[in-house]
């Protein structure tokens, strides 16, 4: 056996733009950051997977779906060329899905399954993280465990004039760990972790998301 163990990362987009807007904009602690996130991510898999010395990302990939230019403003573009640079540099891979005509993002969880079982079967990553609260996601976290892989969601609840975020309970309870982001800011021995995740946003995304 390996002494890497090789993690893959595996983004609901729009999950972690919401969850990017609300702690940018109603809680106010800053622009929840991809690199400090990564960090995070590998320290919690670990303390879960003591048997391997090593513990990286060798793979992340960011599922969103995508508006046309003709149902895209100014400043979305702006936003959305923001966050494809700060994704590029934490070498996430983008992967875009058209939007449904009746504006509904549609096939994200099949192109982000896809993309996982992927990785899985190819025999490129031990662990699979989801960034996702999605209870579409159960058969995936099945289907992996069955091909040897480990699964962790990583999900965030808070509530929100705007949005309320939770995480679909037999998701939590189909993989193998899971970890609520938020719940470091309620522990002293934790704020501090919490708050070294954020850090100031580029000035377009920072409007939009105020």
């Amino acid at each position: 056996m390996s002494n890497l163990c090789r993690i893959g990362v595996f983004y609901d987009g729009s999950y972690f733009a919401y969850a990017q807007s609300h702690y940018y904009a109603v809680q106010r602690v800053g622009w929840l950051s991809f690199p400090p996130f990564h960090r995070l991510i590998e320290q919690f898999i670990s303390r879960k997977e003591q048997r391997y010395a090593m513990h990286r990302i060798v793979y992340a990939s960011w599922h969103q779906g995508l508006f046309p230019s003709s149902q895209t403003t100014e400043k979305q573009f702006q936003v959305e060329r923001n966050r494809h640079i700060d994704l590029m540099h934490a070498g996430i891979e983008v992967k875009y899905t058209p939007m449904a005509p009746n504006g509904h993002e549609k096939g994200v969880d099949v192109a982000l399954a896809i993309d996982a079982m992927e990785k899985a079967l190819e025999g490129k990553i031990d662990v699979a993280v989801l960034v996702s609260g999605d209870g579409d996601l159960v058969p995936l976290a099945r289907a992996l465990m069955k091909h040897g892989v480990r699964v962790g969601v990583f999900y965030f609840e808070y509530d929100s004039p705007q949005r309320n975020s939770t995480a679909n309970q037999r998701l939590l309870r189909a993989c193998n760990y899971s970890f609520d982001v938020g719940s470091l800011a309620n522990h002293p021995s934790t704020v501090e972790v919490f708050h070294s995740l954020f850090s100031r946003p580029p000035q377009a995304t920072a409007e939009v998301a105020s």
